[in-house]
């Protein structure tokens, strides 16, 4: 009798712990993980003198060849002050002038959230990771591939804010089409700042929309706040090759005079914007970054600026981009180490593939552009999840299983713990010849946090997946979208502060007619 009552309290005791630890993984968790800090070495694929041909090749570039300045007499003129030859609109700058002018970049900036839990710090070991930019099309695996709306747009925030190791909002997460050309930004922005505390990318379609997120920004975060710090992170794009247009430039000149930080990106798909070598593509990448963070400091000494490369080959039969191929892991590699050369924060790196599906092709692909972007010593990795269809399509399904695999990113980076208890001697001690780990005194003390642990892929045995469906990880992902979309909570936000941002968008809107060019 004694023996069954201990027994059954024994089943009641473990029956109650299960219950908890059920409800502790289906809990709403609002929790995000600190942005990565590399506790592993970067992986360095040139040696000193093939930097250092790529360096003085790159000054060459600009030297002899140059670079385009174009509809931007502004910046023709800084240019010719600051010592470059100027013919028309190319821009020959001497060698050595450009590596000057980058020398008052800061290596590293803080970007400020509303939530300053959620604050990040952008260069040295770091690594802080982004959602997907730019697709005008959206897919979900009831819907389809159809454009985009602002209802997706405020979808994928939400996604965004409820993932535990995304550290940063972004920017176009994907174009909302049902709204005007020249007014979308302004609810990208808005949606950004109230559905959402991570920190969030600008405007740069025009300059006066770079003006809207900044003048929205101090009404989010007070104006001298803003003044005095970094809050945006914009992405300035390099019309490669050699390359820049005056949209883009005068939005640099916004957020460079504000002194909020831009990604200087060339937009390399090697062998149409680039030569198919990659010691000649990594010479043209240094050569438009050095013009153009050369020309951020011009506008402002300081001003943060990340030393962007966006790179993929192209297939030579369809002329399609393709992406997790080893060419494109050689630049990405390369690229990291020049910019470290320079001092820089280095953005790189995604969730890239070239699927039409986030099926097997889109897995292998992500994984290797992922596991090779934290390798690389990326600091900033826009399109970190949701990426389909060479970047064409913010996938639903995508995002949530990229978004659960960059915790695979966070445990990589840490590194091999050797502390007393990372040496594990107590266990191998008290377990012995012979035994087994499981119940170990180590183990009970560690079990919770000793293993990555996927909270989207399926471990069940093959009775308990068949039995519940044969769910395949697409349908798995789908069921999470809806889950965190159900389980959304917005964060708090002062009221005062969101009528003046709603009145700051209404007013926006209507003193301009729709347009949609």
């Amino acid at each position: 009798m004694g023996d069954m009552d201990v027994a059954g309290g024994g089943r009641r005791a473990r029956g109650g712990g299960g219950s908890a630890r059920r409800a502790e993984r289906t809990a709403v968790s609002l929790e995000t993980a600190k942005f990565i800090q590399r506790n592993i070495p970067n992986f360095e694929i040139l040696n000193e003198e093939a930097l250092q041909i790529i360096e003085w090749n790159a000054d060459t570039v600009l030297e002899e060849i140059g670079v385009n300045f174009v509809e931007n007499p502004e910046a023709l003129k800084r240019w010719k002050d600051a010592g470059a030859d100027v013919q028309g609109e190319r821009v020959r700058i001497p060698r050595g002038l450009a590596r000057k002018l980058c020398a008052t970049a800061p290596s590293h900036f803080t970007q400020h959230a509303r939530n300053p839990e959620r604050n990040v710090v952008v260069g040295g070991r770091n690594l802080v990771l982004a959602p997907v930019y730019g697709p005008p099309f959206v897919r979900d695996i009831e819907g389809g591939r159809r454009y985009a709306t602002i209802n997706d747009f405020q979808n994928f925030v939400k996604l965004g804010y409820m993932s535990k190791w995304l550290h940063h909002s972004g920017g176009t997460v994907c174009e909302p089409t049902d709204i005007a050309v020249n007014k979308r930004h302004l609810d990208m922005l808005h949606a950004h700042m109230v559905l959402s505390d991570k920190p969030y990318m600008g405007s740069v379609t025009e300059p006066s929309r770079a003006e809207d997120s900044v003048e929205m920004s101090k009404i989010l975060f007070g104006s001298d706040f803003v003044d005095q710090n970094t809050v945006m992170t914009s992405l300035i794009n390099i019309n490669s090759p050699l390359t820049f247009d005056g949209i883009m430039m005068g939005a640099l000149e916004v957020y460079a005079r504000a002194n909020q930080a831009a990604i200087i990106s060339p937009f390399i798909v090697g062998g149409a914007m680039a030569p198919v070598t990659v010691a000649g593509t990594l010479t043209q990448v240094l050569a438009e970054v050095l013009a153009g963070v050369a020309y951020s400091q011009l506008i402002r000494p300081g001003a943060p600026v990340i030393f962007g490369a966006f790179v993929t080959s192209i297939d030579m039969n369809s002329g399609a981009p393709t992406f997790g191929t080893p060419e494109a892991s050689h630049i990405t590699y390369g690229a990291g180490q020049l910019a470290r050369r320079m001092g820089l924060p280095y953005r790189s790196g995604g969730s890239f593939c070239g699927s039409k599906l986030p099926d097997a092709q889109a897995a292998y692909e992500t994984a290797n552009s992922l596991n090779m972007a934290l390798l690389a010593g990326v600091n900033f990795m826009l399109h970190a999840c949701g990426w389909l269809e060479g970047g064409l399509v913010s996938s639903y399904e995508k995002f949530v299983m990229d978004a659960d695999q960059l915790g695979t990113l966070h445990h990589l980076a840490q590194g091999i713990i050797m502390d007393q208890n990372g040496q594990g001697m107590d266990a191998i001690r008290e377990v012995g010849p012979g035994g087994h780990y499981l119940g170990c005194e180590h183990t009970q003390a560690n079990f919770k946090s000793a293993f990555w642990r996927s909270d989207l892929f399926d471990y069940k045995p093959f009775e308990t997946w068949a039995e519940e469906g044969a769910r395949d990880t697409q349908t798995l992902a789908a069921e999470r979208v809806k889950k965190q979309l159900a389980d959304y909570q917005q964060p708090a936000l002062d009221e005062g502060t969101r009528e003046a941002l709603d009145e700051y968008v209404a007013k926006k809107k209507a003193s301009m007619p729709d347009a949609f060019v």
